[in-house]
């Protein structure tokens, strides 16, 4: 192991009514793959922003190859080699690759006559795209890539930067499964070349495959650090939530019922759903399984109305149904959870009450004490970290923000709810609280859809899971023929391969 590159020495930090970090320890080399875990609110994004300087620490010392660090600015920390890949997407959409790759950092022929050298600019950004291996061109606008290419292009933005120490924040959750192959070959590129890396993820098969060691916190407490070949996932889990999970997928086994849903030849304007036909029915629940752009996003925006049908039919309980808008859906009993829950899912800016009875304000004029009950009543039974219901839900982190969006669905009467990637950015003590919730809306002889890139996340919840690829199913599996093979090869078949009829 090569030198140590940071040091974070009982770091504290404080906001009005919280306490984020109470002496919290990090030490990371150069050359080396350090995970940083804990559930969603143990402090690892408040670390961060202490080491990127956002924010900063109460008490505390920072040592950044080998400088103390009192008051970290977040231009000191560029200066000082620190590259974040984050989470959730930082680009300038209306820009080029190149521009947003070098933004604040463009080659210049001339500065002051402000004469950009576009020959520089565009070679040095064409080699950044081959090391990652980007479909993108230099000359890209980044409004018109796919979510996975603009999450390669944070991590170009990094290596840009030339950095020493690359804090990857969730960075796989955009990607497919070969996109995921890449990042890490990548990242092993980084670590061979003696760059420091921090990884965030709460997906522990990528920790034990990707990381040298792991800094475990909680409740924003220092738990340890730990050599990954010398633990188990099982320990992993008892030190980020206090606690052991028996089971991380609790499927509760249980008879499908009626139809509830059933969807024949349906199609969009845009390309990406080919005469698609399904079955749901009360009491089960129904995996979508696909790489990224197989359509199965596209499909469940279909049947809550967020675009426009080209042609096909649902029908609700043998009753044909139109659904032109999202409101047409919820009329039918049909939610929709979706990906990307800060831009779709919650208003950011309005108070966790209000989120949550955004879909049911008939008392908003006549009884706000009644709705304020009832948003205090899911916030105790989904265990919502926050300190008030009248806090923005902006701040939340982003596994309570997951459950204020579940919690704005339950206080309606839906019967089909659809799950587009559940646990996306979720820790495993919150992910084994929404599967629970799962099981309990099947009890209730509801139906769920899930979608969800985690083969084994799909395997363990689902009671039948459809397949597809290229916008068209391609498959539809039983759980108990089901398995991470059999997917694959259904997902990477080819859809002009089936066009059948998937029942």
């Amino acid at each position: 192991m090569e030198r140590v590159y940071l040091q974070m020495k009982d770091i504290k930090k404080s906001f009005p009514g919280v306490q984020a970090l109470k002496g919290v320890s990090l030490s990371v080399h150069a050359g080396e793959v350090h995970a940083l875990l804990g559930e969603n609110g143990a402090g690892k994004s408040t670390m961060m922003k202490v080491l990127g300087g956002i924010y900063r620490q109460d008490a505390g010392e920072l040592v950044i190859d080998g400088v103390n660090c009192p008051v970290m600015t977040p231009e000191q920390a560029q200066r000082l080699g620190i590259g974040f890949v984050h989470q959730e997407l930082n680009l300038a959409e209306a820009l080029s690759v190149a521009e947003n790759l070098f933004m604040g950092r463009l080659p210049y022929k001339n500065k002051r006559l402000g004469i950009i050298d576009y020959r520089k600019l565009y070679n040095d950004t064409e080699a950044i795209l081959k090391k990652l291996g980007a479909k993108a061109k230099a000359t890209d606008i980044v409004g018109n890539l796919p979510t996975a290419q603009k999450q390669l292009l944070e991590i170009g933005k990094a290596i840009s930067q030339q950095a020493k120490l690359i804090i990857f924040d969730e960075p796989t959750t955009a990607l497919g499964n070969a996109d995921v192959v890449l990042l890490f070959d990548v990242i092993r590129a980084l670590k061979q070349d003696g760059t420091a890396i921090i990884y965030i993820s709460h997906r522990l098969k990528e920790i034990f495959e990707i990381c040298d060691r792991a800094t475990v916190l909680r409740d924003g407490q220092y738990i340890g650090t730990v050599v990954m070949r010398d633990v188990t996932q099982n320990t992993l889990i008892r030190m980020m939530v206090g606690r052991d999970i028996n089971e991380l997928f609790p499927k509760v086994a249980r008879q499908a019922g009626d139809l509830l849903m059933e969807v024949e030849g349906l199609s969009d304007y845009a390309g990406k759903v080919k005469n698609v036909s399904f079955q749901v029915r009360r009491g089960e629940i129904v995996g979508f399984a696909g790489l990224v752009g197989s359509g199965r996003t596209e499909v469940v925006r279909l049947l809550f109305g967020a675009d426009a049908i080209l042609q096909g039919q649902i029908q609700m309980n043998g009753t044909p149904v139109c659904i032109r808008e999202p409101r047409d859906a919820i009329r039918q009993g049909i939610c929709l959870l979706t990906e990307d829950r800060k831009q779709q899912g919650l208003s950011l800016l309005m108070s966790v009450a209000e989120n949550i009875n955004m879909t049911n304000m008939k008392n908003a004029i006549l009884n706000r004490n009644k709705l304020r009950e009832t948003a205090e009543a899911f916030v105790r039974s989904l265990r919502i970290k926050t300190s008030s219901v009248d806090a923005p839900a902006g701040i939340l982190s982003g596994g309570n923000q997951q459950k204020v969006v579940l919690a704005k669905w339950l206080n309606t009467a839906a019967e089909l709810f659809i799950f587009d990637e559940p646990t996306k950015g979720i820790d495993v003590g919150a992910k084994a609280e929404i599967y629970g919730i799962m099981n309990e809306l099947i009890k209730d002889n509801k139906a769920v859809i899930m979608i969800t890139s985690e083969l084994p996340e799909l395997l363990g919840m689902a009671d039948r899971i459809y397949v597809m690829c290229e916008g068209r199913l391609t498959g539809n599996l039983d759980r108990v023929e089901a398995t991470q093979e059999k997917i694959l090869t259904l997902a990477t078949l080819g859809g002009q391969q089936s066009e059948s009829k998937a029942q």
